[in-house]
C-alpha cells in the first residue's frame, strides 16, 4: 500500500476521534515523520522519530501497545502503534495512533467527586417518615430484581402478579396509591381498579 493510502487512513481516524486523537506516519527506512493528522504533540514533518535501533526484535508482530506516555503539555496520552508493511512483507512505515485521555480523566474525576458517599447524610426521618413513594419504590424494585424484570421489559400479566403484590404489602391504602402505580407501570387507573376489585371479590 502507498504512503497516500497510509494518510488517508490517517486521516479518517484522526476526523472519526476528533479533536483528541492524533495520527502519525514514520517511516522506518529514512527513521523521520511523513505524516501527522490532527497535530497534538507539536512535530513536524520531517523530525527524527527517535524509533528504537533494535526495533526489529519489535517489528514480529502487527501492533506495539496500546501503552501511555506523556504528552508536552503533561497530559497522559494512549497510544498503538501499527506496523505497515510492503507487498513483499518487510516493514516499511509505523503508523501511530495517540489518543489525549485528560478528557476521560477530567470526566472520571468529576464523577469520582459527585458519587462521593462520604459527603451524604441518612436521610431525615421526620421529613420523610410517611414517603409512601419510597416504600413502593422499594418493593417494587426489589420483586422485579427477584424475577429478573425491568420496567420496560414486564408484560400484562407481571404487572397484574406485582399489582397483587403491592396490595398484599398495603401499597394502596393511601388515597393515592393507585394513581401513583399507575403512572410508574405505564396503565390506566381503572386496569388498576380491576385487579384489585378481582381480589377484593
Amino acid at each position: 500500500m502507498s504512503l497516500e493510502n497510509y494518510q488517508a487512513i490517517a486521516e479518517s481516524i484522526a476526523l472519526l476521534l476528533y479533536p483528541h486523537a492524533e495520527v502519525v506516519v514514520h517511516d522506518l527506512r529514512t527513521q523521520t515523520v511523513v505524516h501527522i493528522a490532527n497535530n497534538i504533540s507539536k512535530r513536524s514533518l520531517g523530525d527524527d522519530s527517535a524509533i528504537a535501533e533494535d526495533l526489529d526484535d519489535l517489528l514480529g508482530g502487527a501492533k506495539l501497545g496500546p501503552y501511555e506516555k506523556l504528552n508536552w503539555n503533561g497530559q497522559k496520552v494512549r497510544s498503538i502503534s501499527t506496523v505497515l508493511r510492503d507487498e513483499q512483507g518487510d516493514a516499511r512505515h509505523l503508523m501511530c495512533i495517540n489518543l489525549d485521555l485528560s478528557v476521560l480523566e477530567n470526566a472520571r474525576h468529576a464523577l469520582e467527586a459527585f458519587f462521593q458517599m462520604g459527603r451524604l447524610v441518612e436521610q431525615p426521618q421526620a421529613l420523610f417518615r410517611d414517603d409512601w413513594q419510597e416504600r413502593i419504590n422499594t418493593f417494587m424494585h426489589a420483586w422485579l430484581k427477584a424475577r429478573h424484570l425491568s420496567l420496560q421489559t414486564m408484560q400484562m400479566g407481571d404487572k397484574r402478579s406485582l399489582v397483587q403484590a403491592l396490595h398484599a404489602e398495603g401499597a394502596f391504602e393511601g388515597r393515592s396509591g393507585v394513581d401513583y402505580v399507575a403512572n410508574v407501570l405505564n396503565m390506566g387507573r381503572a386496569t388498576v381498579y380491576k385487579y384489585l376489585k378481582a381480589l377484593k371479590g
